[in-house]
């Protein structure tokens, strides 16, 4: 092969946009020679390659678009700190089968014992399953809700950032309360999905508290929890928070001790 098939052969490949193909088929090829492999079996393999390299261009994509904080897996969660979490149950939902049935998963528990982790770790999952995925805190949603209708483009919003994530990630509801408008937004997330898309959410709050934080309209949350625990699974964690954990390994804090009565 000249210099001159070889400038020709990487100018194809990237008329073609095969930017993978252009670097690998030099190595592909001394293979195929090697294995004295037939021409079929040498097109087979720059194919595979290429396949390969659109997959992972595609994961790559769409973990950008997820705006996850951080890359957190379930191989990395540390059950043996996590003995309130139920494990079978977070491995069955790792499976992902809710999300092609647009079932929600709502992970509660106190501060600090893994639920964003998990959640994280689920996110993760869809996005290497193909799925576009969106992660994002409930106080940011609401900052960029209000932003979208201030600004006159909510309905383009909820069409992008809303309905348009195969699984929508929201955490750390509860932390803090919504205002009335606030809270009808969030209502409409929720009702905009319903039935259409899966939503993975984290609170720290059981769902008897969750009017407090909607602008304490009782009948605005019960309809919104209607509709999001209708096709759901509850994941309840309990334990203590990691963090503090390490305080106390640190002697940085001491444990609480439940007052007398």
């Amino acid at each position: 092969m000249t210099t001159l098939q070889a400038e020709r052969i990487a100018a194809l490949c990237e008329q073609l946009k095969l930017a993978r193909l252009g670097t690998e088929w030099p190595a592909l090829a001394q293979d195929a020679a090697r294995d004295e492999a037939s021409f079929a079996d040498f097109l087979e393999r720059v194919l595979a390659s290429e396949i390969v390299a659109r997959a992972e261009r595609r994961c790559t994509t769409l973990m950008r678009l997820a705006t996850m904080p951080a890359v957190k897996t379930l191989e990395q969660f540390d059950w043996s700190h996590a003995g309130g979490a139920p494990k079978a149950q977070i491995q069955e939902l790792a499976h992902l089968a809710f999300v092609p049935r647009a079932e929600n998963v709502v992970l509660l528990g106190p501060s600090g014992v893994g639920k964003t982790h998990i959640a994280l770790a689920l996110g993760h999952r869809a996005v290497m399953a193909g799925h576009k995925v969106r992660f994002i805190s409930a106080a940011d949603l609401m900052l960029q809700l209000a932003a979208a209708k201030t600004q006159g483009r909510l309905k383009e919003y909820f069409n992008r950032a809303v309905i348009g994530p195969k699984l929508l990630v929201v955490d750390e509801i509860g932390y803090l309360p919504f205002g009335r408008e606030e809270a009808t937004l969030f209502f409409n997330v929720v009702a905009k999905r319903y039935e259409r898309a899966s939503m993975v959410l984290t609170s720290n709050l059981p769902f008897t508290q969750w009017a407090g934080a909607f602008a304490d309209d009782q009948t605005m949350t019960a309809a919104m929890l209607d509709r999001l625990l209708h096709h759901a699974h509850i994941v309840q964690i309990t334990g203590e928070s990691y963090r503090l954990k390490d305080k106390r390994k640190a002697g940085q804090a001491t444990k609480r001790t439940p007052a007398l009565a």
